[in-house]
């Protein structure tokens, strides 16, 4: 392996943000180190698919929320390349809850926040260790617009505020080594997942409210998380971006309130 090519870990790469986050990173020219937890199938499709763009990736096996494995998996990448430059923290770790707080158990909203955290708490410590020898590097969380949502979401919405805030202190750290630390707060994207969980009305409502008349899509966010990670983003850091498609200004300019600020 070319010790001099740039290398990209994208945890949970085997579907939906993270396989098209792999793919993006593939045809700029990383090798793409594609994290699954179980589906090493989809995971492959990821790889081969990078490969046939004329790009180069592998597959690595670990449960991001296991922190001897996260240990095992930064280093195994470490030895092999000699260096990670760019950490994308995009595993969904556990499925959302939309249980409103009446009928949420305390079990299920702890498994929620445990499992958003532990799945970047581990990462982030293994790979700042190896940015920090570096002096140099890239790291980018997955997050949501639901950290603002107040409603039925409270132990998803609670779990992505905590992690936005998790990405301050990292890039905290991060800044006295070179190390740029960032979160892309996304609102609805267009995925396997959430197309079975959204609605024909939902979906309506949400495309109503985007500038792009559509739902975000997997490429759009991959895009973003691309560029983000590039040289022209290296004074930017300890940010929390929103891509929703103009969702959250277009539904506060059709609140029924707005008339009254005209």
């Amino acid at each position: 392996m070319n010790q001099h090519k740039r290398v990209a870990l994208i945890s949970g790469a085997g579907r939906g943000i993270g396989a098209a986050t792999a793919r993006e990173f593939g045809r700029r020219g990383y090798h793409v180190i594609v994290n699954y937890r179980s589906n090493i199938d989809a995971a492959r499709d990821v790889v081969a698919a990078i490969e046939e763009d004329g790009g180069s990736a592998q597959a690595v096996q670990a449960d991001v929320c296991d922190g001897e494995q996260v240990a095992a998996l930064v280093e195994g990448v470490r030895e092999e390349h000699g260096h990670i430059d760019v950490l994308v923290c995009n595993a969904n770790t556990v499925g959302p809850s939309f249980q409103p707080l009446a009928e949420l158990s305390w079990a299920s909203f702890a498994e929620k926040v445990n499992g958003e955290l532990s799945g970047v708490f581990f990462l982030s410590q293994r790979i700042l260790a190896v940015m920090r020898e570096q002096r140099a590097g890239r790291i980018i969380f997955i997050s949501s617009t639901a950290a603002d949502f107040i409603g039925m979401a409270v132990a998803h919405s609670t779990a992505k505020a905590a992690l936005n805030t998790f990405s301050r202190h990292v890039a905290g750290i991060g800044a006295q080594y070179g190390v740029t630390v960032n979160t892309l707060a996304f609102g609805a994207v267009r995925t396997e997942s959430s197309g079975q969980g959204f609605s024909e009305g939902l979906q309506g409502h949400l495309t109503d409210r985007s500038v792009l008349n559509r739902l975000v899509e997997p490429e759009d966010a991959a895009r973003a998380v691309a560029t983000l990670a590039g040289e022209d983003f290296g004074a930017v850091t300890g940010q929390l971006i929103r891509l929703d498609g103009g969702y959250d200004i277009l539904d506060q300019q059709f609140h029924p309130l707005t008339s009254h600020f005209d």
